[in-house]
């Protein structure tokens, strides 16, 4: 049991690594806030668990059986990364935003900008047909033999996703910490190019991949 878990851990720590849409666009929103960035990883760690939930009732394996709507969701996917990445760039080029690095925001526009946030990790995170696949391959892997599947299913998706939000929670602590060089206007300006740029790339690349 213990020697499953900690390669499970170990499996986590490897795809926590692994750069995707998530990844980048925590570092986009945690170059506007530590608030947004953490805000971000708990709505993307919460479409994990929902992914996880799904591979354990078996709802995944409809997706992964239906080429139609993957496809859907694929398309969806790809849309939703391209307008975050698209509005990145718009951003940039009209100059909004200066103050979000450098000063912090009223109370209420703090709020506003961390649910919209969490909101903006989860749709990102659940508009990604290989999460669920993923997920659907992934935690079965990790199920100790003689143990209920459902209830392992459910614990092994609960652990994932509380483990990224440490995990990824580092990057967060890690740009907050670089503040002073980001709060440079070209600097943050090419930061945010990039990752608008890397988000629409990905969005690109989702929609071509079959």
């Amino acid at each position: 049991m213990l020697t499953t878990f900690i390669a499970f851990l170990g499996a986590c720590t490897l795809i926590a690594a692994s750069p995707g849409p998530g990844t980048m666009l925590i570092i986009r929103k945690s170059l506007q806030s530590r608030r947004a960035g953490f805000m971000t990883v708990l709505g993307n760690e919460t479409g994990v668990f929902v992914w996880g939930l799904a591979a354990a009732f078996g709802l995944t394996a409809l997706l992964a059986a239906s080429e139609v709507a993957y496809d859907v969701m694929r398309i969806v996917g790809a849309v939703v990364l391209v307008t975050f990445g698209v509005r990145t760039l718009l951003e940039v080029r009209r100059g909004t935003g200066k103050a979000e690095v450098p000063g912090a925001p009223q109370a209420g526009e703090e709020e506003r900008s961390g649910w919209s946030s969490y909101r903006a990790g989860l749709v990102c995170n659940l508009a990604n047909p290989k999460a669920a696949v993923f997920a659907m391959s992934f935690l079965p892997q990790f199920v100790p033999d003689g143990v209920p599947h459902l209830p392992a299913m459910v614990a092994l998706a609960a652990i994932w996703a509380v483990f990224e939000v440490g995990y990824y929670g580092v990057y967060v602590w890690f740009v907050g910490r670089m503040r002073a060089i980001i709060s440079r206007e070209r600097v943050r300006r090419r930061l945010e190019l990039a990752s608008g740029g890397v988000l629409v790339a990905l969005g690109v690349r989702m929609a071509v991949e079959g």
